[in-house]
């Protein structure tokens, strides 16, 4: 007799990641009955307190995945590690925790009697777990990329950079071009995750973990093969490399869960009754992402930018300034002129708002979560990244698939420089007016990213390969 299926999920303790992990977990549960239970190990950093409370309100009508909280370190990394080099500061953390992690899967696969645990499932900040778990264990060890096809290529291409130059990139080489696997065109330095341009980053989070990449079983990157059909036709043609599973999009449409869901109530219905009283693709919405702040001067020019352009626009600050509201930031009298025309909140729902008909341009970050909710609703993007991947992210939307417009791609949080008003206002006219036509190829992207879920879809079917793999593997 076949046992029932189980999987091990272990993400990183960061809000993004966990709510990516955890709805693929869902969707998994859901798309094959085969797969029974779903067990997510939780591990605990010090940077993302409200991690484990955020991840007990996503699962808790979904009995079928279950949590397994391990101990605290005694000796996590130092914080100010995370403030230098946040990628280090995360690997650190997986290594420091591995005897934990490693000690909770041999107990998991010991207790199953009417089970199998068929493998795991890693962030891929956590591929040193594939030889010191998966492999002690006899466990095959996928890694789910919660970034698009082309950081995967980015990845693939690292160790062979290292092996001829043997250094970090410089900040001076930043327009150098870079033939990477999977871009269509040559990438720019500076259009790379910052970390590679730090030295404890760039070995402690890149140079270690990318050769792992090849040693997967498989690879679940969380895009859509019609989306990237350049990136995964090459990863498709690659011997001796694991299969890359393109299973995206993988979004959290309902209302999303939060540690603050009661503070956060009046704002979101305050947010969307206004949006019900603006004509149909009217408003911008300018959000840099849970992380993302602008400091007062930055803020002025945007201020400035909206008042130019004068079209309507509901903006989510964040600002830099502890303690500080966002209206603290604006110009005197800004609200006062706006009136009528513009909101401005702390805090946004951003599904919610995306997908409301008077959202017609979205000022992002180009996370890779953002990214896949603003293709899904089909509301086009003008870019503006602060930090890890969203250059590359930016870079892919405007210059490899011609979607976005170009508002600073290489913008870099923390490094200094000032994005003015002018470049505001160019980038939020050409959103607002359709330039090039966007509107019409983001809908293109829209119904292509649904189409791929459905039955028969590209995602759907990449699926349940990857089902089918983990319980033929298992099978008498």
């Amino acid at each position: 007799m076949v046992k029932e299926t189980e999987l091990i999920f272990i993400p990183v303790p960061s809000t993004g990641h966990l709510l990516v992990n955890i709805e693929f977990a869902k969707r998994l549960i859901s798309f094959d009955n085969r797969i029974n239970t779903i067990t997510i190990l939780q591990l605990h950093s010090p940077t993302s307190p409200n991690a484990s409370v955020f991840a007990r309100s996503l699962v808790a009508s979904q009995p079928q995945i279950r949590l397994h909280d391990l101990p605290l370190l005694d000796d996590p990394p130092p914080l100010d590690l995370y403030y230098r080099a946040p990628e280090a500061f995360i690997v650190q953390l997986v290594k420091r925790t591995t005897p934990l992690i490693k000690e909770a899967v041999s107990s998991i696969v010991d207790s199953r009697t009417n089970s199998r645990v068929a493998g795991l499932v890693l962030d891929f900040f956590c591929n040193t777990l594939i030889k010191d778990v998966g492999d002690e264990l006899n466990l095959p060890s996928y890694i789910f990329l919660t970034c698009n096809a082309r950081y995967l290529g980015m990845m693939k291409y690292l160790p062979d950079r290292h092996r001829r130059v043997g250094s970090k990139l410089d900040w001076s080489s930043g327009d150098e071009e870079l033939a990477i696997p999977g871009f269509v065109h040559p990438v720019p330095a500076k259009f790379l995750p910052s970390g590679l341009f730090n030295e404890e980053a760039y070995y402690e989070a890149y140079v270690e973990l990318s050769p792992s990449f090849g040693k997967a079983k498989g690879i679940l990157v969380n895009s859509v093969a019609e989306i990237e059909p350049y990136t995964f036709g090459y990863f498709s043609r690659q011997e001796n490399y694991p299969t890359v599973y393109p299973v995206g999009p993988i979004l959290s449409l309902e209302d999303r869960a939060s540690p603050k869901e009661e503070e956060e109530a009046g704002d979101r219905d305050g947010i969307v009754r206004w949006l019900e009283d603006q004509p149909e693709c009217s408003v911008v919405f300018l959000c840099f992402g849970s992380n993302g702040s602008v400091d007062e001067l930055q803020a002025k020019e945007i201020a400035q930018a909206l008042e130019v352009v004068g079209c309507r626009f509901l903006w989510s600050i964040r600002t830099s300034v502890v303690g500080t509201k966002p209206t603290d930031v604006l110009p005197e009298g800004f609200m006062g002129r706006m009136a009528g025309r513009g909101l401005v909140c702390g805090w946004a729902p951003q599904v919610e708002v995306l997908e409301h008909q008077a959202i017609g341009g979205f000022v992002s970050h180009c996370g890779w979560n953002s990214t896949l909710e603003s293709l899904w609703f089909g509301v086009p993007v003008a870019t503006w990244p602060m930090y890890a991947e969203q250059q590359l992210n930016a870079f892919t939307l405007v210059k490899e698939l011609g979607l976005a417009v170009d508002l600073r791609m290489d913008y870099v949080s923390g490094r200094g420089g000032l994005v003015t008003c002018d470049e505001i206002a160019r980038a939020i006219r050409s959103l607002m007016n359709d330039g090039e036509g966007r509107r019409v190829k983001v809908k293109e992207m829209s119904d292509a990213a649904r189409k791929a879920v459905m039955d028969g879809g590209s995602s759907s079917l990449a699926t349940a390969r990857f089902i089918d793999e983990l319980v033929e593997d298992g099978s008498c």
